[in-house]
């Protein structure tokens, strides 16, 4: 009786040791579902479909403002060879040598810490005008030396304010929250972000007030008197950002840059008599 009692005892024992493998098993596979779900949940950002749906049908403005200039070819100090307004035509010619233009372009979902370099969702490098981001490069000048802002304040100018608009309504319209601009010179970049939200992929962004607050924070650049700088401008969607979802796929998009100078005191040319 006690040799079947201890081996009752053992079969009992050994039942429950099953059984504890088999919670545990379920417990491992139930984190890992979890943990898939997480994983998930911090992804849904980004476009379900990146090689078929896009930000498409951008429309560009580029203006200056009082004493600065821009072109897409350097004329050297000569600052009447330079312009008030970047055109399409004039950006597209830039983008030929891509064999693409500002119609052609798709904005793929992309991230960048830096406004400069840019990976999709799984971390592989991006380059541009390659249904992925927009880059081109300009060459500004200024008839006295200023700091370099967007405005949302046209001021003494004939030209439209900056804004990041679109004429679609709904979850759609908020492709201007996702949408990101920077301005590279020499290896460092400035990077704005229009209705600018919590930081993502450790960027350091800022936004525009209307009426127009300038400050250190919103310099791009700084210009010496009649030498020329070139600047890399570049625009993408931000995979990283709550807004890049699925509902502003093919969604249109207008950016309108309107460039002002201020002193070293962030006071606006155009106020100074």
């Amino acid at each position: 009786m006690n040799e079947k009692t201890r081996e009752e005892l053992l079969l009992e024992l050994q039942k429950l040791n099953k059984a504890q493998i088999r919670i545990k098993r379920r417990s491992t596979f139930l984190l890992s579902v979890i943990a898939m779900l997480v994983l998930i949940t911090g992804t849904l950002a980004w476009f379900t479909l990146n090689s078929f749906a896009s930000i498409e049908n951008l429309t560009m403005e580029i203006t200056t403002g009082v004493d600065l200039r821009v072109d897409m070819v350097s004329h050297g100090s000569d600052i009447k060879q330079y312009q008030k307004v970047i055109t399409n035509e004039m950006i597209n010619s830039y983008l030929s040598k891509y064999n693409t233009s500002i119609a052609q372009q798709r904005l793929d979902p992309v991230t960048t810490t830096n406004g400069i370099s840019f990976v999709n969702q799984k971390g592989a490098t991006r380059n541009p005008n390659e249904t992925s981001y927009l880059e081109f490069q300009c060459y500004f000048i200024a008839s006295r030396d200023m700091w370099v802002h967007l405005s949302t304040d046209p001021g003494t100018t004939d030209y439209e304010a900056t804004s990041v608009t679109t004429t679609e309504t709904g979850t759609m319209a908020d492709v201007v929250k996702a949408v990101r601009v920077s301005f590279e010179d020499n290896g460092a970049a400035a990077i704005y972000e229009p209705n600018k939200g919590t930081p993502v992929n450790g960027q350091t962004t800022f936004d525009l007030t209307t009426p127009m607050q300038y400050s250190n924070s919103t310099r791009l650049f700084h210009l010496n008197e009649l030498e020329p700088k070139l600047i890399t401008i570049r625009l993408w969607a931000d995979g990283e950002d709550p807004e890049c979802d699925d509902d502003v796929q093919q969604a249109n998009l207008t950016v309108k840059m309107l460039f002002s100078g201020t002193d070293d005191a962030n006071v606006p040319y155009s106020d100074i008599q």
